[in-house]
């Protein structure tokens, strides 16, 4: 069969209603998805540097996350050691007591005493958090890093807390305050004491306790500088990643009041196209009326 041979103009008008027709799919689409590149077909530059932005802001989103599980590990240890900071003035209001008391308050004074203790540890071993205790030894640490492409990181070691190091110093095992403690948790009483020496060794235990006292502060006062240091990171993630985003998406997204706008001019344009196709069909019409 011959082909069908079309006019130049209405070859013309066909062509470009074709090209307004995929305008306005593409139009159709970006109003529809949102994006004005979708793939690397419709802008190869942007969509890989969309990418590279999109990609760098996920890297970062997991660090932020690592970050957000740092803070919380170090609030689990920081509310320990505020709440042993009570527990330890609990202990050292039951030393001086003892000092003046008879012998029955001396009995209740040192189970009060050893009680205190063992909850002042129990306390400590509850502050672990995903496996992670940081003041119940030294053998563990905290380790959050701030980036992938740099070396960056917030290294805090593990601090023991924990009764026996904070008052059996291995350097002062002779000292009396020393001496009453292990005789105290191995079951002595004040009691047993004799009287010419309770005074001074009760002294010397309530050195010992206030020097618990500042360790576990100056633990409470690091651990607080660390969380300042994480959340400060944490803020410059949330809002870098947030750049990033924003960069990508001014890359790809479209402007959809101006695709809304496009999409009325090129519905126009078919109409005006189906019109033109029209009109050149009605004028070969009149040609062939002439030969009638």
């Amino acid at each position: 069969m011959a082909d069908i041979a079309l006019s130049a103009t209405s070859r013309a008008n066909l062509l470009s209603l074709q090209d307004t027709t995929d305008l306005a799919n593409r139009t159709q689409s970006r109003l529809s998805t949102g994006l004005k590149v979708a793939s690397a077909l419709d802008d190869a530059v942007a969509y890989f540097q969309s990418k590279a932005l999109s990609d760098r802001a996920a890297d970062f989103t997991d660090r932020k996350n690592e970050i957000d599980q740092g803070i919380s590990s170090l609030k689990s240890a920081l509310n320990a050691t505020e709440a042993v900071d009570k527990i330890l003035k609990q202990i050292k209001g039951v030393a001086i007591s003892a000092k003046t008391a008879d012998d029955a308050t001396k009995a209740d004074l040192s189970a009060q005493f050893k009680d205190l203790l063992n909850q002042f540890n129990s306390l400590l071993a509850d502050a672990s958090y995903q496996g992670t205790n940081l003041i119940t030894g030294t053998t563990q640490d905290l380790t959050v890093k701030f980036s992938e492409v740099s070396t960056s990181e917030l290294v805090v070691a593990g601090r023991d807390l924990r009764a026996g190091a904070l008052f059996t110093d291995a350097a002062a095992a002779d000292e009396a305050g020393t001496v009453l403690f292990v005789n105290l948790i191995g079951g002595s009483s004040f009691t047993d004491i004799q009287a010419s020496v309770l005074v001074t060794s009760l002294n010397d235990l309530t050195d010992k306790i206030d020097g618990a006292i500042s360790s576990v502060r100056a633990t409470t006062a690091s651990l607080g500088a660390n969380i300042t240091l994480l959340q400060t990171r944490l803020d410059f993630s949330k809002q870098y990643i947030n750049s990033l985003t924003e960069g990508g998406d001014k890359l790809t997204l479209a402007d959809l009041n101006e695709e809304g706008a496009n999409l009325v001019t090129l519905q126009t344009r078919q109409q005006l196209a189906l019109r033109a196709l029209s009109f050149a069909g009605q004028n070969e019409q009149a040609v062939l009326q002439l030969f009638q």
